[in-house]
């Protein structure tokens, strides 16, 4: 299995909608971050499905080393 690769050393601000399923790039490999586009294939790793349980701006892990995936615990900060 292949590790992750961090897309940015910061969150993603994205603003989800209630209700609406999303899957986030687990990989890093992605260019739609922060969410996934398929580019995981062949890499052993999978992306992280999520349904937003509001309308709100959430802050997603960039770096991929998140101990609460799909979101941002601060981890960053010590990379």
């Amino acid at each position: 299995m292949a590790e992750p690769i961090p897309a940015q050393k910061e969150p993603y601000g994205v603003t989800v909608e209630a209700g609406k399923r999303y899957f986030w790039c687990a990989c890093g490999r992605s260019a739609n971050q922060p969410f996934c586009d398929g580019s995981h294939q062949g890499t052993g790793l999978t992306p992280v499905p999520f349904t937003a349980g509001a309308t709100e701006e959430v802050w997603l892990c960039g770096c991929k080393s998140t101990g609460g995936k799909p979101f941002c615990d601060g981890t960053h900060a010590s990379l």
